[in-house]
């Protein structure tokens, strides 16, 4: 079989370079070898001699023989990771947050991936109810590890209802399979009320653990709510009263976890104590931050940094009025930290910005978009020097919101200059030096 890795950036003065390869051009084999994923053309490139089948975007196919050294890289980047085609997911999860989405936006948003690929080189979660012994030989025989997977439930029958797969009843015997390779896994959960919480709940902690030092880790987020669900699976948010619960029982097993392996190993995310109105864990419980990128310590990272970044000005001459736009469950974690802050001559308001394009049940900041900013901001009296929008509702890698709108799009709407904070380190700095 034929694979075509597209190249989309050439390094000035590297090795792709010097031989002519540029943008568009495919890489269809190395050393005689169809590359199916950029992992295979990573072990392929480990030799001093290289031979690389071209072809250019005129349809001329080229073959280049090169010497370089052991550990040199070719100084090329591709359209993709995979060079076949990405995994799509087999699954019709009750929960999956791709079917609550609205119709019209870009054609990205809806592609549900689920590539083991994926999962080793970004981290990307995946439920494995698509792999297959060929699969399973090459994680073992490459080792690709860790992996991220989405377990959800350790109870079969339970899984394959959830999931909406019949395969997916398979996950303890694919885990065991998996950790008798010596392959490591981080775990999500995406937890349901009455779906797999309480015992349910309490058994996939048990199963998980039981696996451990394999499974590095395991997260627990909360289920997310469009209103978008018209021929979706009922399903409710946490309460409260149940948020509180789920909390008490994953702190008796992060004592146990923490007395036994030295580590909590499970972990919640920070929407389960901001909706408890329970304090935040402190930093040294969250164990180096393994699942931050789930939405699991963000808060107390956040805290963390905002608290060592000193500030580097004295204030201002003239009257500032600065507008820190979030979303409504972080207000309760943005407006102590800004109410302490005094510079001489600067206001900053904090501007909860309501959910009305995904629906009021979103609190979460990452999943702002631009237009309910505007129609925010429009509303609130007062002067304004500028606006800080979060980096978190900006689509990873893209300075784009999830409605297709900019910040320059909210820059022209409010004519005022609108400017990003990444995390802590930044919303201090453009607080303290505006200009």
């Amino acid at each position: 079989m034929t694979y075509k890795g597209i190249i989309s950036d050439v390094k000035p003065d590297s090795i792709g370079a010097e031989i002519g390869l540029e943008p568009g051009d495919r890489l269809l084999e190395v050393n005689g070898e169809a590359v199916q994923d950029i992992i295979d053309l990573s072990f392929a490139l480990a030799e001093e001699e290289v031979e690389l089948l071209i072809e250019h975007t005129s349809g001329e196919q080229e073959l280049i023989t090169l010497e370089k050294e052991f550990d040199e890289d070719l100084g090329l980047e591709f359209e993709s990771a995979v060079f076949d085609k990405v995994r799509q997911c087999a699954n019709k999860c009750i929960f999956c947050f791709v079917d609550q989405m609205p119709t019209g936006m870009r054609d990205s948003l809806y592609i549900k991936d689920d590539d083991y690929r994926l999962s080793f080189l970004y981290g990307n979660f995946v439920t494995l109810t698509n792999l297959g012994p060929q699969d399973l030989s090459r994680i073992a025989r490459l080792h690709l590890s860790p992996l991220y997977v989405s377990v959800h439930t350790t109870n079969g029958e339970l899984r394959s209802k959830m999931l909406g797969n019949r395969q997916a009843g398979k996950i303890m015997e694919q885990l065991n399979l998996l950790v008798g390779k010596s392959i490591e896994f981080h775990t999500q959960v995406v937890l349901c009320p009455g779906f797999n919480d309480g015992q349910q709940l309490e058994k996939t902690i048990h199963d998980l653990y039981a696996m451990s030092p394999s499974v590095l880790s395991m997260a627990i987020v909360p289920v997310g709510l469009t209103r978008y669900r018209d021929h979706c699976h009922p399903l409710a948010s946490f309460s409260a009263k149940e948020a509180n619960q789920v909390i008490d029982l994953v702190d008796k097993w992060q004592m146990k976890c923490r007395q036994e392996i030295g580590k909590s190993f499970v972990y919640l995310a920070d929407e389960f104590y901001l909706t408890a109105g329970r304090a935040i864990p402190n930093y040294e419980l969250y164990d180096g931050f393994p699942q931050l990128e789930n939405g699991v310590g963000l808060v107390r990272s956040f805290l963390a940094e905002w608290e060592n970044q000193p500030v580097a000005a004295t204030g201002y001459t003239d009257r500032h009025y600065l507008d820190v736009v979030c979303g409504v469950s972080a207000e309760k974690i943005l407006t102590p930290l800004l109410t302490r802050l005094s510079l001489p001559n600067l206001e900053v308001r904090v501007v909860p910005v309501k959910n009305d394009f995904f629906g009021r049940n979103v609190t979460v900041t990452g999943l702002l978009t631009g237009g309910d900013i505007v129609e925010t901001l429009r509303s609130l009296p007062g002067p304004r020097t500028g606006v800080i929008i979060p980096g978190v509702a900006l689509r990873k890698g893209e300075h784009i919101f999830l409605d297709n709108t900019t910040p320059d799009t909210v820059a022209a709407e409010l004519d005022v200059p609108v400017r990003t904070a990444y995390f802590a380190q930044d919303l201090k700095q453009l607080l303290a030096a505006w200009r």
